[in-house]
């Protein structure tokens, strides 16, 4: 009998359900939270309990309501700076790559560029300037800024691939090269492009993340890096308040997995070579023979006096 674990398919899954959990949170947080993120109460520093779940602050604010009201602030910032740095690197990096002469180089030069424009500064310069620039500008800095490496990696993939046999026929056979460019080499970029993307969400959330917790100003009222930049003010470490940071520091973890999950089990089923990697071929002592892969169940086949494993 077989015993098979598709790894891959666990790992894709287990990304998306938490992935769909802090989406959930990001649409539906405000109305759940049981209370006003900014509301005081004279339950001033009580750990968690039936009535506040993740406990209090030092004014009796619900950390559960500021982690539920948080989550949107963090998502919207990191998807949306996601799909704009990624669609600006794969038009920017496959026209580079697909291109010859001059054009190509100059398409090139560009992100070039914008790899060492630093986005920090920059952020803190925008939301210094413009009073109330909230979310949507670190959203736009992010993914304007963000998008140079993810090109890079395009525009090499986009070099080897252009010379493969299948796209040499297709221009031959004189097809266009936006179909080229669509059919023949934007699906093996697939891992890339997802990679890239999930490279920049993570980076989005940790930036975002990183200014409210060093107290930058113009960010939204409530997300994660605020409850911790609270959290810090306050010594909540020192006087053992952990409700105040753990949680926030969970789900900051949570996320990040559920990204890493997604990005490694779409980069192994995309690519045929890590579905093959780690397997080796052991003999167990009834002389049967298991074919292993690390965080696989072993596959016992018949040995060779059984008329297998030829």
């Amino acid at each position: 009998m077989k015993f098979h674990f598709r790894l891959p398919g666990v790992k894709v899954m287990v990304g998306l359900v938490l992935l769909a959990v802090f989406t959930f949170l990001a649409f539906f947080g405000s109305a759940l939270a049981p209370y006003d993120p900014s509301a005081r109460s004279n339950d001033i520093l009580q750990s968690p309990s039936a009535k506040h779940w993740f406990g209090t602050t030092h004014i009796g604010q619900d950390i559960f309501s500021q982690i539920l009201v948080g989550t949107r602030s963090v998502m919207f910032v990191g998807f949306f700076a996601g799909i704009l740095a990624t669609v600006i690197a794969v038009i920017i990096g496959v026209t580079s790559g697909y291109l010859s002469g001059w054009a190509g180089e100059a398409v090139s030069t560009v992100s070039n560029v914008f790899i060492v424009i630093p986005a920090l500064p920059l952020i803190v310069i925008v939301t210094n300037v413009i009073p109330n620039s909230g979310d949507w500008a670190i959203a736009m800095v992010i993914g304007c800024t963000g998008w140079a490496w993810g090109a890079r990696l395009l525009r090499a993939q986009t070099l080897s691939l252009r010379q493969r046999d299948f796209v040499q026929a297709a221009r031959a056979n004189g097809e266009s090269t936006w179909r080229i460019v669509g059919v023949e080499i934007l699906p093996n970029l697939t891992a890339i492009i997802a990679s890239s993307f999930i490279g920049t969400v993570m980076f989005a959330v940790m930036t975002e993340i990183a200014l409210a917790f060093v107290g930058v100003s113009g960010i939204s009222q409530w997300n994660w890096g605020e409850v911790l930049f609270w959290a810090q003010g306050q010594q909540a470490l020192a006087i053992g308040a952990w409700w105040w940071f753990v949680p926030a520091g969970l789900c900051i973890a949570l996320l990040g997995t559920s990204l890493a999950l997604i990005n490694f089990g779409i980069d192994e089923i995309v690519n045929p070579r890590l579905r093959g990697a780690g397997r080796t071929t052991v003999r167990t002592a009834d002389g049967r023979k298991a074919r292993m892969r690390f965080g696989f169940t072993p596959v016992l086949t018949p040995s060779a006096d059984e008329g297998g494993g030829r």
